[in-house]
């Protein structure tokens, strides 16, 4: 259960879905506003300013990357969990990179969607100030004096390597596109292979089983996730 009545605003146009997040979150404790389109999505952010929106890509009058390339361009930083079919890779990423904090894929887990909400509520309030070291398992990763550790062993990262996972440390917890790790690391001129050898190469440095990733996890065809802080 939520310990607040996070406001949360449903757009989709599909009422089942609508009303399967109703019921679903609001047994979580959070409180529901819908929108079936872009226009009384508009209208309610406006009237209502909810703490979070969920939101379709598929809206009958309005994409939901225009929609939130609308809202990003008016100053709005609330956060946006974007709602989307399994094989609707590039709108997942074409979201992401428009301002979208997260996604979840349908058919969903009530589970899973509520973990991502909450992550997405965390991350704006982090981002008011970074905490200096960041723990998550056995990893530990120092900003300010760019020490890693795994089990309290100090690990030796390339100066790439260490940048990558800087910057997937200061969104843990959400999927950074390629394209935003590129850009971020390289300036965006590389290569998406030339990111996945150095992830590759981190996850050997860093992962209990670099076969099976516990902290960098790939999600297919969008990016890469770290585990979120303990």
């Amino acid at each position: 259960m939520t310990t607040m009545a996070v406001r949360v605003l449903v757009v989709d146009d599909e009422p089942p879905i609508r009303k399967l997040l109703r019921v679903g979150l609001g047994t979580e404790g959070y409180t529901i506003s819908e929108a079936g389109n872009a226009k009384d999505a508009i209208a309610r952010i406006e009237a209502e300013e909810p703490d979070l929106v969920l939101l379709d890509l598929g809206l009958p009058d309005m994409t939901g990357q225009e929609l939130l390339r609308l809202w990003r361009s008016e100053g709005r930083t609330l956060p946006v969990v974007i709602l989307s079919s399994r094989t609707d890779e590039t709108g997942i990423v074409q979201a992401l990179e428009a301002g979208a904090d997260d996604y979840v894929t349908k058919p969903f887990g009530m589970r899973e969607l509520a973990a991502r909400l909450r992550v997405a509520l965390r991350h704006k309030l982090q981002q008011q100030g970074e905490k200096p070291v960041f723990r998550t398992g056995a990893l530990s990763v120092d900003l300010v004096r760019r020490i890693v550790q795994v089990g309290g062993a100090e690990v030796k990262l390339s100066p790439k390597e260490y940048d990558i996972l800087r910057a997937l440390v200061q969104h843990a917890g959400k999927v950074l596109t390629h394209r935003h790790l590129l850009k971020e690391v390289w300036g965006g001129n590389e290569d998406v292979q030339y990111l996945r050898v150095y992830i590759r190469q981190l996850r050997q440095k860093i992962e209990p089983t670099p076969e099976q990733p516990f902290y960098i996890t790939t999600e297919p065809g969008v990016g890469y996730r770290l585990r979120e802080s303990d």
